[in-house]
């Protein structure tokens, strides 16, 4: 990958600091000689994502994202570093991605008057249904 090329909505690879890490967890001798997992880092106030996109980000209340707003994604899937590289990258744009969506705002609206006249004949309906419960008294 070339540097300052963009990868996705705009985040610029510049932004993004990558090392690569020893995996853990079960995988015999591999794991112990190859580093092939990877750290991504990815320092959200200081990218050159827009401020909009930063503030979503960081009000997320999401555990890779420690106090200075440094995201870090850990990415061990695979075997090799190249996949988990990717991996990363691609969780980092998912995230972003998500947050870059704006929720469409809700307009109040009032409920039609068949919607309210069925809402009350089902209360009628299962409070007939309770009374019918009681004692028989007789």
């Amino acid at each position: 990958m070339k540097k300052g090329s963009t990868v996705g909505p705009n985040i610029s690879l510049l932004d993004v600091e990558i090392s690569a890490i020893r995996a853990q967890g079960a995988g015999g001798q591999n794991v112990n000689k190859v580093s092939s997992a990877v750290h991504l880092r990815f320092n959200i106030p200081a990218s050159s994502l827009p401020a909009v996109l930063k503030e979503r980000i960081l009000r997320l209340n999401d555990q890779r994202i420690n106090a200075e707003g440094v995201l870090v994604i850990k990415a061990q899937e695979y075997r090799s570093l190249e996949k988990n590289r990717n991996e990363a990258m691609r969780r980092l744009q998912e995230l972003i991605a998500s947050v870059a969506a704006t929720p469409r705002q809700r307009r109040s609206t009032q409920p039609t008057r068949s919607s309210r006249l069925r809402r009350l004949e089902s209360k009628t309906r299962r409070g007939n249904i309770k009374t019918s419960r009681g004692k028989v008294v007789g």
